[in-house]
């Protein structure tokens, strides 16, 4: 008990910027137990972000309040996997050599690309929650891409080589096996089995669809950018981990917001 507790303080540590309290030393075993805990704090997070949304709402109109609920999401994860996001897009987008790109992402400076990425990745979460909150979509639905997204960080880190072995923050990860990654993926069934049973209006409408096809959508979105990636890099390095997490969020979200548009 006291290893898993252990455990998932030192994921909410490392993901988020909850005032979560540990005893562990970030050592690279501790580090890759808390990985099975990463869709519980992409779930704590989205707990956090929606009601804030359905609060905003209340007062104020539409467009601020989703620019405040995104400015509380950035917050929430201290800007962890946007400065990944960023460090990715200005690497993979100049098109340079494998070793080049590599140098790109060590590089603490942001670029050109970097930038535009960034700004087109937050205007279109803003457009998302903004459509959350201008025609109430609310769902427990929505904390699903959190969730998910997170989940596929732990599948990525085991399921694929290291561009960098034994280097930069991903080398702390380096021994990580599929037994974390299946654990993950049955904590986030079984976190997502519990928000439907939540809403229990869900569970008698067609929209119940999003709670199987958000699951299956993180795996074939991650998969397949995760191995285009690999296949220019060599691996993949902790930067890309936090760009796939934004990826899947936003396109995540879209197809939450699809899915109810489509169903009912």
């Amino acid at each position: 008990m006291k290893r898993g507790l252990e455990a998932a303080a030192a994921a909410f540590q490392f993901l988020s910027r909850f005032p979560v309290k540990s005893g562990g030393d970030f050592s690279p075993e501790l580090l890759q137990r808390s990985t099975v805990y990463y869709p519980l704090v992409g779930l704590a997070i989205a707990a956090v972000v929606w009601p804030a949304a359905y609060l905003s709402a209340l007062l104020l109109p539409p467009f601020p309040a989703a620019v405040l609920v995104l400015m509380l999401w950035v917050w929430l994860t201290g800007g962890l996997h946007l400065d990944g996001w960023m460090d990715s897009a200005d690497a993979l987008l100049s098109y340079r050599s494998r070793e080049r790109m590599l140098e790109i992402m060590k590089d603490s400076r942001v670029g050109a690309m970097g930038v535009i990425a960034c700004v087109l990745l937050l205007l279109l979460k803003v457009s998302l929650i903004y459509t959350v909150i201008d025609e109430k979509l609310w769902s427990t639905a929505l904390l699903l891409p959190l969730l998910w997204s997170r989940w596929f960080m732990v599948a990525a880190l085991s399921g694929w080589p290291k561009a960098r072995q034994g280097e930069g923050l991903a080398g702390q990860f380096h021994t990580l096996r599929g037994r974390e990654a299946g654990l993950a993926a049955l904590l986030a069934a079984m976190l997502s089995v519990l928000l439907a049973l939540l809403n229990p209006a869900v569970l008698m409408s067609p929209f119940m669809a999003a709670f199987l096809v958000i699951p299956v959508l993180s795996w074939i979105i991650g998969k397949w950018t995760a191995q285009r990636i690999s296949q220019r890099l060599g691996g993949l390095t902790g930067d890309v981990y936090g760009a796939l997490n934004e990826l899947l969020e936003a396109l995540l979200l879209l197809a939450v917001v699809l899915l109810h548009r489509l169903l009912l």
